[in-house]
């Protein structure tokens, strides 16, 4: 398989079930033009409460994650979404025959990121441990899909760990209204992922 056709099944998965962070484009669908960044909200509707429940989920793609009690959850081939209101936890599961490499996701994944129309801005990508092993996490803002209810779209802060395992790649995104504070929940459910 090729790095295009690899970032274009990566990038499809990862953001095509129902997350507020959907960027990538189908074959047929015309290429959208590219958005100006959303101004952050002044009160950011998104943090996730300090005393919020988290329960365990195994999914039959073979990893478990502790996900938010109560969080909507949406299942596709390859993939699987939590979602609350703007924020949202999406896990894709694809085939990588080799762990990736800082300049490797730079060149396919993030350059993919980087190319959609809604508004990426990468503010860095770093080396990461978690307990499932090497990692590497991008964190980025985006514009959201509008909320279809009122047709409202906002800037989102979002962080995408890329984990690696025996031939298989996990992408965890995670995204929440920009300036809300979930880095303690968003580093809980990154680092109670697991392989199975």
């Amino acid at each position: 398989m090729s790095n295009r056709t690899l970032a274009a099944v990566v990038l499809a998965g990862s953001f095509a079930v129902s997350a507020p962070i959907a960027l990538a484009q189908t074959h047929a669908a015309p290429i959208a033009a590219p958005q100006q960044p959303i101004a952050a909200e002044k009160n950011p509707p998104g943090d996730i409460p300090d005393n919020q429940a988290f329960v365990a989920y195994t999914s039959p793609l073979g990893f478990s994650i502790k996900v938010p009690e109560g969080w909507a959850r949406r299942e596709s081939a390859g993939a699987v979404s939590f979602s609350d209101k703007y924020n949202a936890l999406q896990v894709v599961i694809s085939a990588r025959p080799a762990a990736p490499t800082l300049a490797s996701l730079k060149a396919v994944e993030i350059a993919a990121l980087e190319r959609s129309p809604k508004a990426v801005r990468i503010a860095g990508i770093k080396p990461v441990t978690l307990p499932a092993g090497p990692a590497f996490v991008a964190h980025y803002g985006v514009n959201s899909d509008p909320n279809p209810v009122t047709d409202k779209a906002i800037r989102l802060d979002a962080a995408t760990y890329y984990v690696w395992k025996a031939g298989r790649l996990a992408t965890l995104t995670v995204s929440a209204p920009a300036g809300a504070d979930n880095a303690d929940q968003w580093l809980l459910m990154a680092r109670s992922f697991t392989w199975r």
